[in-house]
């Protein structure tokens, strides 16, 4: 499995999931530290990635994008600040349902107390009007 972290989130995070045996990039260390989010993900999709952020434009980006890939971890509500938190969240929960929910094509909303999982593509509502 491979993670690109955003800049929302420590490089220490990154570090942790190298060290856990995953395939991990932060933006700082291939320059993007400043990318705006559209590069973020793109580069994401690209390369087979899963963001890691704390930043909820992510969402907004896979609820336009029609396509299951690439799947997303966001932290919220308490954890979206502390790295030493979120490792330890990661290493929790980084195994059956939200590996395979991952794999499929997810965005895994991560707090404090509970975990949310939405496939990829969300459904979008049929927008036709009737007379």
């Amino acid at each position: 499995m491979k993670f690109l972290v955003d800049n929302a989130i420590s490089i220490v995070v990154s570090k942790e999931l190298l060290k856990m045996g995953y395939d991990s990039l932060h933006v700082r260390e291939i320059g993007l530290q400043k990318a705006k989010d559209i590069e973020i993900f793109e580069l994401a999709y690209k390369e087979k990635r899963i963001i890691i952020s704390a930043d909820t434009d992510f969402g907004f980006l896979l609820s336009q994008w029609n396509k299951n890939k690439p799947s997303a971890i966001i932290f919220r509500k308490g954890v979206e600040r502390d790295p030493f938190k979120q490792i330890e969240l990661l290493k929790l929960n980084l195994t059956g349902q939200v590996l395979e929910s991952l794999d499929k094509g997810s965005i895994i909303i991560i707090e404090t107390n509970r975990i949310r999982i939405k496939p990829l593509p969300f459904m979008q509502k049929d927008k036709t009007f009737r007379k």
